[in-house]
């Protein structure tokens, strides 16, 4: 037997969440099973057990978009050498159980290191190197802004984007996040405001920037958009308000300013062959190893307290203060 984090109804997490002991994974031919070490929370995972549009899914059903784990079990047609193989399970495969069972050709190969910042890669990660490769041509020493730079996305961008020779303007909520935020090699750290544009203004000396990347939505977006230079994008990947976007139309009818929703996944569908995805899931897996990409950890809640890790992460601001990690040891 093995243990799983279970719903059969969607719901309050308290409520619909169970965690049981089920029969030990079989794999078929061509699949394996992986014995999680750790799994990432998502405001998209209470989403799920919630049952909210669009991320319902088929129940019953474990959650969990993500994680991290090694091979174990290998059915007909994969090689028992790939036993004991470190690997990121596929996206979406219900990684809040102790056992997954997924088609061999779809793990990710995982490097060495600690298995709660690697737990973040498959999302947060690529959600990063998307917006920073996707939606702007970037030339060194040009500029991009972004609102909740203290979220792991947000921190990941920052140190890509240095990386890369490209500045950033990282915009916060609370005030005792700016010196953290510096730290981490952003150019420039801002508290939101209404005269969020011209304190970027002045302190960029009112060099044009190319991106806005939001992810509270309401009144943040049309903060955004008034700092950016003509014909750019505001492209938002999140909702921390839980509220639409707000745009003026005035604004994007003078400046050409564009409003675009992403989705990592969505872009590697148009975009990438999958030995690009791989390639660009090693680089980053890479950094993460090496204690470049670092994510703020909230809190590390075993797989028996998940309904508790629900609740932290359906927290805001520094009730949380750092993403919520689920371990299977």
């Amino acid at each position: 037997m093995t243990r799983a984090a279970v719903h059969d109804k969607y719901g309050d997490p308290a409520k619909v969440l169970r965690v049981i002991d089920v029969p030990a994974e079989v794999p078929g031919a061509g699949e394996v099973i992986i014995r999680m070490e750790a799994a990432a929370m998502h405001i998209a995972d209470l989403r799920t057990i919630q049952g909210v549009p669009p991320f319902a899914m088929p129940l019953p059903r474990s959650p969990g978009f993500e994680g991290i784990g090694r091979i174990i079990r290998v059915g007909e047609g994969v090689a028992a050498s790939r036993i004991g193989e470190r690997v990121f399970a596929p996206l979406a495969s219900g990684t809040f159980r102790e056992e997954v069972r997924c088609a061999a050709e779809a793990c990710i190969p995982a490097p060495e290191g600690d298995a709660i910042q690697l737990s973040l890669m498959m999302v947060n990660g690529a959600t990063a190197a998307v917006i920073l490769e996707d939606y702007a041509k970037f030339e060194r020493g040009d500029w991009l802004i972004q609102n909740a730079a203290n979220s792991s996305c947000g921190r990941y961008l920052i140190r890509l984007a240095g990386l890369a020779g490209v500045k950033t303007v990282n915009v916060v909520r609370r005030p005792e996040l700016v010196d953290e935020i510096r730290a981490l090699g952003a150019d420039i750290v801002l508290v939101d405001g209404p005269d969020l544009a011209q304190r970027v203004a002045a302190a960029t000396g009112g060099a044009p920037i190319k991106l806005g990347i939001d992810a509270v939505a309401g009144a943040a977006t049309q903060r955004i958009a008034e700092c950016l230079a003509p014909g750019s994008t505001v492209l938002s990947y999140g909702s921390m308000t839980n509220t639409r976007c707000e745009l003026d139309f005035y604004l994007m009818f003078r400046n050409d300013i564009r409003l675009e929703g992403m989705s990592f996944a969505r872009q590697f569908q148009k975009l990438r062959q999958p030995a690009e995805v791989r390639a660009l899931y090693a680089k980053l897996a890479d950094l993460m190893a090496r204690g470049v990409l670092v994510a703020k950890i909230a809190g590390v809640y075993p797989l028996d307290r998940i309904v508790e890790a629900c609740a932290r992460a359906a927290l805001t601001g520094n009730e949380r203060d750092g993403k919520v990690i689920i371990t299977m040891a």
